[in-house]
């Protein structure tokens, strides 16, 4: 099949985009044979299908590279709470905040996580998203974190869209460990991790540290086993206040670190140095009504890639809208849309270590997304508009 007459982002190059007016797009076996101006298609792959798109935008297929869409319940009367006046931080230690949502997924089972989740799917894949990383973390047991990483891995069976999946047993100290996070740590987090991995649910590893969360002490712990198992870390880091998290994550070569609003010069040039991407989180900013930005010049001088996400969860991100989070990474990060793009597509996949998507190149994965749009500035312009035509996924509409 090829794609023709449209305007390709192909977030390949030096320039902003990659764009080649009046291209064409050939796929065959579910990967995208060859790229370039509609005027030299080779002869060979004109026996298949054309399609003449109008002259309509084709990006690569979008990627949510942080979301916490599996869990129970709402947290909406803690944004009440909030909005008269209580921190994050407050209602975190009055017992709210992410120790509610594990007490409604552990309460959910397994069923109704899975049936919770796919709308929230839907409207992803429905914006022209083809992978989505899914985080557990809302059990903080060992069953009930098992339970959320199986929930994910069924969803990408189910849908038409990749899961990548990330353990976050390291994500808030349960109640019943209250004032014993080492031996939550050990007794927990560990031995799920370790049996999360025996039955290959877990694709990376993650952790919160916060003064609410963990310590980089203990997340180092939790980044030396998953080195033992081989495999890759990522980290919410300096989110809410400056704990030495970033460096942690650039100690052990994460994938990325997430969040960031606190970070320092040092921390950029740390992670510039291991190559971990800054995954920046505009929801969870604007819930929290933060006011603190991260350091988008310095990730911009010392060459750190940035990805975008929309850290979908419910209490300080409840957003399910991957072009919001564009829309919302340039207003009030001040992103440009050509970096907005970037952040949802190829750097969106090295966060997740992907290497087959997130750019529209021969040899790589046939995702792609149709807009009607005539230029990728509009994905990010806009504001509740959803233009997507039509989405490839591995070649299939």
């Amino acid at each position: 099949m090829i794609l023709g007459n449209a305007m390709l982002a192909t977030m390949t190059g030096a320039a902003p985009y990659g764009l080649i007016p009046g291209g064409a797009v050939a796929v065959g076996d579910g990967r995208i044979l060859w790229v370039g101006p509609q005027r030299d298609i080779p002869d060979e792959l004109r026996t298949g299908e054309e399609v003449d798109l109008g002259g309509r935008l084709v990006t690569p297929a979008l990627i949510d590279c942080h979301t916490h869409l599996v869990h129970g319940g709402n947290r909406a009367r803690e944004f009440e709470m909030r909005l008269e006046g209580a921190s994050y931080e407050e209602i975190a230690r009055a017992g709210g905040g992410i120790r509610s949502t594990v007490a409604a997924t552990r309460a959910a089972g397994e069923e109704a996580l899975f049936a919770t989740a796919l709308p929230r799917v839907d409207a992803l894949i429905a914006e022209g998203v083809s992978v989505i990383e899914i985080k557990s973390g809302y059990g903080l047991d060992r069953d009930t974190e098992l339970a959320m990483l199986r929930v994910a891995r069924r969803i990408g069976r189910a849908r038409p869209v990749r899961v990548r999946t990330s353990f976050l047993g390291a994500h808030a100290i349960p109640a019943e460990y209250d004032g014993r996070a080492d031996a939550y740590i050990d007794e927990v987090c560990l031995p799920a991790l370790r049996a999360a991995h025996a039955q290959g649910l877990v694709d990376a590893v993650d952790g919160f540290c916060e003064t609410i969360a963990f310590s980089t002490d203990q997340i180092r712990r939790v980044f030396e086993a998953a080195r033992e198992l081989g495999l890759p870390v990522k980290l919410h880091a300096e989110q809410l206040s400056h704990q030495g998290g970033a460096a942690l994550a650039a100690e052990y070569g994460a994938l990325s670190a997430d969040h960031l609003e606190h970070a320092t010069e040092d921390d950029t040039a740390r992670m510039a140095w291991a190559g971990t991407v800054a995954v920046l989180l505009p929801g969870a900013f604007y819930t929290l009504r933060e006011t603190r930005l991260p350091p988008i010049d310095a990730f911009r001088a010392r060459g750190v890639p940035m990805a975008l996400a929309t850290d979908l969860n419910p209490g300080s991100s409840p957003m399910n809208s991957l072009l919001l989070a564009m829309n919302m990474g340039c207003t009030l990060f001040r992103l440009t849309p050509a970096e907005a793009l970037a952040g949802v597509t190829c750097h969106a996949a090295r966060a997740l270590g992907l290497e087959d998507t997130g750019r529209i190149a021969p040899g790589l994965r046939a995702d792609l997304a149709v807009w009607d749009a005539e230029h990728p500035a509009e994905l990010s312009y806009r504001i509740g508009v959803n233009p997507l035509h039509a989405r490839f996924f591995g070649g299939a509409k």
